[in-house]
């Protein structure tokens, strides 16, 4: 069996984590000649292999999200900055390193889910004013670890305790 064979007989087993399926996309990609999502996907593994070490162990799927998170949020803030600059080519660029990361992030919470969780958390704790976001906020945050961004949840925690 060639090389190349023996390759598509391993991507067409069910994966499982997400670290199996970055891996199968990227050498899709590179089976497909995707050069933009092929360079995109390196990078995304090397930014894991990184945090790999950096934990001394190997990340667990929630840790994995963090770091893709990681990744788009890098990203955004890039294509704002390129955008602002005049530099739409490095924009594009981006975008579409964006676009292959995008797939691997769950769906994201709306602000709906998020305030009615956020109204949720208030009752249970007992906050009542903004001096008790500090209870409030890491229940939340680890509830829509991956499924939403912080900077939204401590909004709307925010105008709930304000």
């Amino acid at each position: 069996m060639q090389r190349h064979e023996l390759a598509l007989v391993d991507s067409a087993l069910p994966v499982t984590t997400l670290r199996d399926r970055i891996q199968s996309d990227l050498h899709a990609a590179m089976l497909a000649k995707d050069e933009p999502r092929k360079a995109a996907l390196r990078m995304l593994t090397a930014a894991i292999k990184n945090a790999d070490i950096e934990a001394g162990s190997e990340l667990t799927e929630g840790d994995l999200l963090v770091v893709v998170q990681r990744q788009v949020k890098q990203r955004r803030e890039s294509i704002e900055e390129f955008r602002k600059g005049g530099r739409d080519d490095l924009a594009e660029r981006e975008e579409a390193e964006l676009e292959a990361f995008a797939g691997y992030l769950p769906k994201e919470a709306d602000r709906g889910e998020i305030s009615e969780a956020a109204h949720l958390t208030i009752k249970e704790t007992g906050a009542s004013g903004p001096r008790d976001i500090g209870k409030v906020m890491p229940l939340l945050i680890k509830q829509f670890q991956g499924r939403a961004d912080g900077r939204v949840i401590s909004e709307i925690v925010r105008e709930l305790l304000g």
